[in-house]
């Protein structure tokens, strides 16, 4: 990334989108106000103009290349999580899920299918929350929820509570559980527990 267009706005590469547009509009309204200068004073602000309007655009198409680098490499990375879940090895899940530095909204819905998968459903609940928060039109991530939650209600219903982890543990490190053995037993109306989580298990 070019060093000399973020000098031109007076910023370093930390900087914000919001910064860089915020300081790009106010050079921009600097420079088109002095070009109308006389002399060499207006060319110097019209040479200026020109360049802080190629700095800015190198900036944003340098940084729309890296968003859909990331985008990209965590796409890979979140289908090789659901891959390790539809094999039944949570545990590589759970690994994978640990070396993401960004956790966005599908990283919660996989965490959530995770704890899910062990029959935590209090936890799973929680990281479905997180990510219809951070994405709430996403329909994958409500059918689910509005699925656990009636789960959930049905189980307070007919006297029992949603399952939770007996040991909690710090989020991240790998922990037991086997819904499996108690899933066949749970099929209430035309809900079954079984099916709850079935767009994950054929995640992408």
């Amino acid at each position: 990334m070019s060093k000399e267009s973020y000098e031109l706005l007076g910023l370093d590469e930390s900087a914000t989108d919001e910064e860089i547009d915020s300081r790009y509009e106010e050079l921009k309204k600097k420079y088109d106000e002095e070009k109308w200068q006389d002399g060499e004073a207006g060319n110097a602000a019209a040479r200026m103009l020109t360049r802080l309007e190629a700095a800015y655009e190198e900036i944003k198409d340098e940084r729309r290349e890296a968003r859909k680098e990331e985008n990209t490499a965590s796409s890979d990375g979140f289908e090789e999580v659901a891959s390790a879940i539809r094999s039944g090895d949570l545990v590589r899940a759970q690994q994978l899920l640990d070396a993401f530095n960004e956790r966005n909204a599908e990283w919660h819905y996989l965490q959530s299918v995770i704890f899910y998968k062990k029959n935590w459903m209090n936890e799973s609940k929680k990281q479905l929350e997180i990510a219809l928060q951070m994405d709430g039109e996403n329909e994958k991530y409500r059918t689910a929820y509005e699925k656990l939650k009636a789960r959930a209600d049905y189980a307070q219903q007919t006297g029992g509570a949603p399952n939770t982890n007996p040991n909690p543990a710090p989020q991240g490190s790998e922990m037991g559980g086997n819904w499996c053995s108690t899933c066949a037993t749970m099929c209430y109306t035309y809900l079954c527990v079984n099916c709850l989580f079935n767009m994950c298990c054929n995640c992408r």
